[in-house]
């Protein structure tokens, strides 16, 4: 936890966590809300009810229970946040959670602007990043580095794709709200087969998916760059290693370790500063230790779950930054805290299992830190652990139950 005060936080101007999407355990609105709201910044959350994890944190200032899908009209999420603009009644600073709160707030923020403060990023950009087609086609215009990717028309087409480049390959959803509305994969996705392909993407004529070739496990590091970019051009660039991921080797984060990488933030830096990109971004590097390129492969422009990470040697996050910048606040330049680890409780746990088992090793780095944060449990705020931990447990009984209440209802 950080030592406070913050350099130079403005605690009259309050923050809104904005969510879309049904996501009750994700731990990094949950990361926002410690982070402001141990600076003394007054926190307000989109949740989805009342006991979520983010609910019931002692830094929350006020909730607004208003549960979405991202099948709503834009126009009817708009109105829903000026609403809670005007409840709030002061120009607050609004965080995005997800890439579908990042679009809706950039394509509307001619509006959202009477009452939120916001980045000044191009409107289009932050949708055209988070397509996955969209960002390899601004790599490919910036000169940065990806795996080989393509966006295929239809199942033909994308059939054909897997006898020409070969098995295994990666399936990703193609388009942020498209993720939402009709998933082809429900995360990164491993194929290993036709067969494979066809039981996942077989019933739709044209599956939303990108397809990338498949680096190997043992060729690659998996890295990552959470940066702000203000709107004086000054940024704040962190980067870091994923050590461990849920599901294994494809999934979220679940144990991170804050790594200086010069060349790697310089290369997340010049790509920002070349399509002027404004906000909080979040993006994954794989390292290709075949020809020694960082390849990028996911622009998320919006917080990382695991931004709680990183911070300056002077306290400063991504989600401070933001708020420094957009109160009119010098971000005070310092180095990046080195050594700092991130693990999220109980999904951490069984990655470690499930890659000593896929390894055939002994599971690593379980041990409690002093210098690890971690996503749920935290002293000064204790609920918020015991609220995922209820949820968790639900999510693992219905799991485990699904083959029983099948035969059941058959």
């Amino acid at each position: 936890m950080t030592s406070l005060p913050i350099p130079g936080l403005d605690r009259d101007v309050p923050a809104l966590l904005v969510k879309v999407g049904r996501f009750p355990q994700q731990h990094g609105g949950l990361g926002v809300l410690r982070s402001l709201g141990r600076a003394g910044v007054p926190m307000f959350a989109m949740v989805e009810d009342r006991f979520t994890p983010a609910a019931v944190s002692r830094y929350l200032t006020g909730r607004f229970v208003s549960p979405t899908t991202g099948r709503e009209d834009p126009q009817d999420l708009v109105e829903r946040l000026l609403r809670m603009g005007r409840e709030i009644g002061r120009r607050t600073v609004a965080v995005a959670a997800d890439d579908e709160a990042a679009v809706l707030l950039a394509e509307h923020a001619d509006l959202l602007s009477e009452w939120f403060a916001l980045p000044s990023v191009a409107p289009e950009l932050p949708r055209r990043l988070a397509s996955k087609e969209g960002l390899h086609r601004i790599c490919g215009e910036a000169g940065v580095d990806t795996p080989r990717s393509c966006a295929p028309r239809d199942l033909g087409e994308l059939v054909a794709v897997g006898r020409t480049w070969g098995y295994p390959l990666v399936l990703k959803n193609l388009e942020a709200y498209t993720r939402l509305c009709a998933p082809v994969v429900s995360h990164t996705t491993m194929i290993r087969s036709e067969a494979e392909l066809l039981a996942l993407c077989g019933a739709s004529r044209t599956p939303s998916v990108l397809v990338q070739e498949y680096i190997p496990v043992e060729s690659t590091e998996v890295w990552a760059t959470h940066l702000y970019c203000a709107s004086d051009g000054t940024q704040v660039v962190f980067t870091g290693r994923k050590l461990r991921s849920w599901p294994p080797y494809s999934g979220m984060t679940s144990r991170g370790c804050a790594v200086p990488n010069p060349r790697l933030a310089e290369l997340a830096g010049h790509l920002c500063r070349r399509i002027g990109y404004r906000g909080i971004a979040d993006l994954d590097w794989l390292l290709d230790q075949r020809d020694g390129r960082f390849k990028l492969v996911d622009f998320n422009p919006r917080i990382g779950a695991q931004f709680r990470l990183f911070e300056t040697v002077l306290g400063v996050d991504v989600v401070r930054a933001l708020h420094l910048d957009l109160t009119g606040r010098r971000i005070p330049a310092a180095a990046q805290a080195q050594g700092r680890m991130f693990a999220v409780g109980q999904v951490d746990l069984l990655s470690a299992v499930a890659g000593a088992w896929h390894e055939r090793r002994p599971p690593t780095a379980l041990l409690p830190r002093r210098d690890l944060e971690r996503a749920w449990l935290s002293g000064d705020d204790p609920m918020p652990a015991a609220a995922e931990a209820v949820r968790f447990s639900g999510t693992v009984a219905r799991r485990l139950t699904k083959p029983l209440r099948k035969r059941m209802r058959g």
